[in-house]
């Protein structure tokens, strides 16, 4: 493996998190790792990133971030539920401010009528200061081209172009 990843993206995040005094968790299924592997090619990410969980398999899902049976049986594993429930599950049992979930069929097969292949959905999930009720989670869903590389590629940089609008909303 080769450390030819773009950090121009991942450190904007990092330094948006770092001047926040915010810290960020990933959950990755169609990504396996790659997000975390891009936000820690940064020098200094320790100062925001605490953890990296890849949950491929629906048992991973549920054992490790609380995902529920009745969303994966309902919904599958390429959903919006899931993804929703992927990142406030990083969010909650790592006990950072920030999660992201990514979920996704990246090919060349697995793809549906539904949900054709290059279907992925990311979740950003807030954790607010206590009492405040303002924390929330957003799910979107995009639609990419190309061959799986192509696919797990374009989802990490939307995955970290998503949270980077959220932290600059906030």
């Amino acid at each position: 493996m080769t450390d030819d990843i773009d950090r121009e993206l991942p450190r904007q995040v990092g330094d948006a998190l770092r001047d926040r005094e915010e810290t960020l968790a990933v959950a990755e299924s169609c990504t396996g790792g790659l997000i975390g592997a891009a936000i820690t090619a940064v020098p200094g990410a320790s100062d925001y990133f605490d953890a990296g969980l890849t949950t491929y398999a629906y048992d991973a899902k549920r054992r490790h971030l609380g995902v529920s049976r009745e969303a994966l049986d309902e919904h599958g594993a390429v959903s919006e539920p899931v993804a929703r429930e992927m990142a406030q599950g990083v969010r909650d049992v790592t006990d950072v401010t920030w999660g992201i979930a990514t979920t996704g069929i990246a090919g060349p097969t697995g793809g549906t009528d539904d949900n054709p292949v290059g279907t992925v959905y990311i979740g950003i999930s807030y954790a607010a200061p206590w009492g405040s009720e303002a924390s929330y989670t957003s799910v979107s869903r995009y639609v990419f081209d190309g061959d799986r590389a192509a696919v797990r590629a374009q989802t990490v940089d939307q995955a970290l172009v998503d949270l980077l609008a959220e932290l600059e909303a906030q």
